[in-house]
């Protein structure tokens, strides 16, 4: 499983950039998984629907499945968040996973900085920082890639293994 995180700070981009990725990588013929990281409480299960009822009273995971798709909601109590090797394991095989967040964690990653952002450009202090897409030329010393070079920052993804048989 291959590991590409897109990391950044607030309203730079970064899920824009992601979900442009995800869709190129798929129109390519690559099978892509993608976590995403939220530093607030996420509830994708709302008050009065059965799968929340089932969580209020007390299941540690509820699986809501349907025709088109399934969703496993995992309570964690009192327990800590998971990691994202935590999470990795419990993805389906795949080709890519896409990580937006976990910015913390060292797997390879494309910062998403634009021009406005005041924040200092988290490559400086960052070594698993591979690529930088941005609105402006940075002074990053590896590759650079416009914001709207997907095609460009799919490619050099791609670079970074060898394709499998069949594959091109």
């Amino acid at each position: 499983m291959n590991v590409i995180g897109i990391v950044g700070w607030k309203n730079c981009g970064k899920t824009t950039l992601a979900s442009a990725l995800i869709r190129k990588l798929s129109s390519r013929g690559f099978t892509v998984n993608s976590i995403k990281h939220a530093h607030h409480g996420v509830d994708v299960d709302q008050p009065g629907t059965d799968s929340y009822r089932h969580r209020d009273a007390g299941a540690r995971e509820v699986i809501l499945a349907g025709g088109q798709r399934f969703a496993i909601m995992h309570e964690l109590h009192d327990g800590d968040e998971p990691t994202m090797s935590e999470l990795l394991a419990r993805l389906s095989p795949c080709d890519w996973v896409v990580v937006e967040g976990f910015k913390t964690h060292s797997h390879p990653k494309i910062e998403v900085h634009r021009r406005e952002c005041s924040r200092t450009p988290l490559h400086q202090e960052d070594a698993s920082i591979i690529a930088v897409a941005s609105d402006y030329a940075s002074e990053f010393s590896g590759p650079c890639f416009d914001l709207n070079d997907v095609s460009g920052i799919a490619d050099f993804i791609l670079s970074l293994k060898p394709p499998l048989a069949g594959e091109s």
